[in-house]
């Protein structure tokens, strides 16, 4: 037979404490408050070079891995955090770090360019530029698509024409692998704001490098050329010395 005793010959007193210590336990259950999620601010990072060490020879495979972990820090547990809230200063050294550490990926530069880009925030979104023009310079061949989806934004989103224009040339200047489309796009820019001159100047220069070879091409941009000679003559010029903003002629 099992060596219990029966409920009745435990002591009152010691019944009571039970009793109390089980409702107390209740209690605190309900007084405590609930549990509220915090955002948790997006670690730093060591450099680029104790980072490829601690790769183990596999540095590809740790870039996508932070990749994803950044990319994924918006969405902690229990909260998601707006990209207006976030650190980019400290964003900036992850997409850095990780480019740094895998220089042939392009996935950063599309986080930066397109995503953390997007955040309705004219500070955060000039730093986004200034860093994607910042790695474009160092593999203008590789990157200049980056460069020139931001030189779009900072016309059409920014509303910064001397940006866009900035950006432009440097992709014109730098990117000899670019497309013909991106090279141009300083022209079209320059039309658009009211430099007419500059813009025929840059055409005609275009067109007499002879590197062009696709026939429509070459006609397109001819008309384009002898068009701003139209409107440059019956265009007149603003007090700055700059010819005011024509409508652009539609092509047949």
């Amino acid at each position: 037979m099992r060596d219990e005793r029966p409920l009745a010959a435990v002591p009152r007193p010691v019944l009571a404490t039970l009793v109390a210590a089980f409702l107390l336990q209740i209690g605190s259950q309900f007084i405590q408050p609930r549990p509220v999620a915090r955002a948790e601010a997006l670690p730093s990072l060591p450099a680029a070079g104790a980072i490829r060490v601690a790769s183990l020879g596999e540095p590809v495979a740790l870039a996508q891995l932070m990749t994803l972990y950044l990319q994924a820090f918006d969405n902690q547990p229990g909260i998601s955090i707006p990209f207006r809230e976030l650190d980019y200063s400290r964003v900036i050294q992850w997409l850095d770090t990780i480019v740094r550490i895998d220089p042939a990926g392009q996935y950063p530069l599309m986080l930066a360019s397109q995503v953390y880009f997007q955040v309705p925030d004219l500070p955060r979104q000039r730093q986004m530029a200034e860093f994607v023009h910042a790695q474009f310079l160092q593999d203008p061949n590789g990157r200049w698509r980056w460069l020139a989806h931001v030189a779009i934004m900072a016309k059409h989103r920014l509303h910064d024409d001397a940006l866009a224009l900035r950006y432009a040339a440097d992709l014109s200047r730098l990117a000899p692998a670019a497309p013909n489309w991106a090279r141009q796009m300083q022209i079209f820019i320059l039309e658009d704001i009211g430099e007419l001159e500059s813009a025929k100047i840059m055409l005609g220069g275009l067109l007499a490098e002879g590197h062009l070879t696709d026939e429509h091409e070459i006609r397109f941009l001819t008309q384009r050329l002898e068009e701003l000679k139209n409107v440059e003559n019956q265009t007149p010029m603003t007090k700055n010395g700059q010819f005011s903003r024509p409508p652009k002629p539609v092509l047949q």
